[in-house]
């Protein structure tokens, strides 16, 4: 059996005991740090792939050394030769040559290039001599009827250059010799009709008189 405490004794413990209570009481109580949520991160957005435009097609470059299309066309058929008679970088000629293979006379035989030719090639019914300049020389005689850089008083067209010959009777042929002066070195292509007046002759096979001369 315990033993008991004497009354003074155990009122003296009373307080303490108290004392100890109140001053648990009045402790803090510790509390969990709440833990901070994480700010939310903003997700870059994607940078767009700029889409490449279709590139446009560049549009070829304009031969300055072609024709365009005459006015009318002449359903009278010729033979035609055409010999360039010079080299890469000396002077000489360009032989035309032309059959009318019809039945009636063409008035005036007309040979057609682009003007653009004299960049490089002088070409012209004659060599340039002191004779066709002198005073007192005695009259020219000439084969050509017409040397016309268009746009020309009878529908020659602007951009070229028309060299006129004539007539030529059926069955006939006629040789011009085309004189060609350099103004530089090296070959050149280009366009060269033959026309009855300003309408376009045919060839022998039955397309138009229009061929592609190359000169070296």
């Amino acid at each position: 059996m315990p033993a008991r405490l004497p009354f003074h004794r155990a009122r003296r413990l009373v307080p303490l005991a108290a004392l100890v209570v109140v001053l648990g009481a009045c402790l803090p109580v510790p509390t969990e740090s709440a833990t901070p949520s994480p700010s939310p991160t903003a997700t870059p957005r994607p940078t767009p792939t700029p889409t490449p435009e279709p590139s446009a097609t560049p549009e070829p470059t304009p031969d300055p050394y072609a024709l365009g299309e005459p006015l009318a066309t002449d359903g009278r058929r010729i033979q035609l030769t055409v010999t360039p008679q010079l080299t890469t970088d000396t002077n000489g000629q360009i032989v035309v040559t032309v059959t009318n293979l019809d039945s009636t006379r063409i008035q005036e035989l007309v040979l057609r290039w682009a003007s653009a030719v004299d960049r490089h090639l002088i070409l012209a019914p004659f060599a340039p001599s002191s004779t066709r300049t002198c005073d007192g020389c005695p009259p020219l005689v000439q084969p050509w009827t017409k040397w016309v850089i268009g746009p020309g008083a009878r529908g020659e067209p602007a951009g070229t250059t028309s060299l006129g010959w004539g007539p030529l009777d059926p069955d006939a042929t006629l040789t011009i010799p085309v004189v060609v002066t350099r103004r530089s070195v090296g070959p050149i292509s280009f366009d060269l009709q033959v026309l009855s007046g300003e309408n376009l002759l045919t060839l022998e096979d039955g397309t138009p008189a229009w061929v592609r001369v190359d000169v070296p």
